[in-house]
């Protein structure tokens, strides 16, 4: 056999693909397959962290003094992680589901993310009590000399005060409505010119609580129909969660 006839049998012998690069591109194929699943995981992570935001679901309970005061309070109603631990505090900031006054939870997550259906919440500030008195409290000594124009009927039994525009508090208008108890229930709020401008904050209160808590909350406009509700739903609410109830009470 000649020469050539050996190196055209050499040529036709020797594999297309070496066993060298069978091992190389298998161990190519299995880094890939690795980085896909560690991405997968990694994504499926990471986007459960951004879509949390700080948010949490955990019901882990968290008790907190503020004065004289103390709550124990599930973590995922509080926004801050910062105040998702025992011991001191000046004032915890809360939110909770209308009507269902539950904290962040996955069922309701979209009331959370997305701003535009952030209305569905009630934001709360619990912090001591500066003054003697609550927004109720207020309305005889304080509002009554800043009103401007007499008062109009609103909706669901409440009546309309408008406030003077020297009074310092902008576009914000004074909604009362009498309460079985023979109290006025007061509420200040920046009506939106349409529905589709209300927002989580158009309308705010602070009601006493406990020894000396103040509770601040804020609600949309468009729950105004369930003042009274909201009203008596956070009282029962953040009374409930207090440690010692001894001195509780309206």
């Amino acid at each position: 056999m000649s020469h050539s006839a050996h190196h055209q049998d050499d040529i036709s012998e020797t594999p297309l693909v070496s066993n060298g690069f069978l091992v190389r591109a298998t161990a190519v194929v299995a880094l890939l397959a690795a980085l896909t699943l560690v991405i997968s995981i990694g994504g499926r992570w990471l986007g459960a962290r951004v879509s949390l935001a700080g948010n949490t679901d955990s019901k882990a309970p968290v008790t907190i003094t503020i004065g004289r005061d103390t709550l124990r309070l599930p973590e995922n109603v509080l926004r801050f992680p910062s105040q998702r631990r025992d011991g001191l505090l000046e004032r915890a900031d809360l939110y909770l589901t209308w009507p269902e006054m539950q904290g962040y939870a996955n069922e309701h997550r979209a009331r959370f993310d997305d701003v535009s259906q952030s209305a569905g919440l009630i934001f709360l500030q619990i912090s001591q009590g500066t003054m003697s008195r609550d927004m109720s409290g207020r309305f005889e000594p304080i509002y009554s000399h800043l009103l401007d124009g007499d008062p109009v009927p609103y909706q669901n039994g409440m009546i309309l005060h408008r406030l003077r525009a020297d009074a310092g508090y902008a576009d914000e208008v004074l909604l009362t409505a009498p309460r079985k108890d023979g109290s006025e229930y007061v509420v200040r709020c920046v009506l939106p010119a349409t529905p589709a401008l209300q927002s989580s904050g158009d309308c705010q209160r602070d009601i006493r609580i406990g020894n000396d808590l103040s509770v601040l909350y804020r609600f949309s406009s468009r729950h105004l129909p369930d003042w009274d509700h909201i009203d008596a739903a956070i009282r029962q609410f953040v009374e409930t969660r207090l440690v010692s109830r001894s001195a509780t009470g309206r």
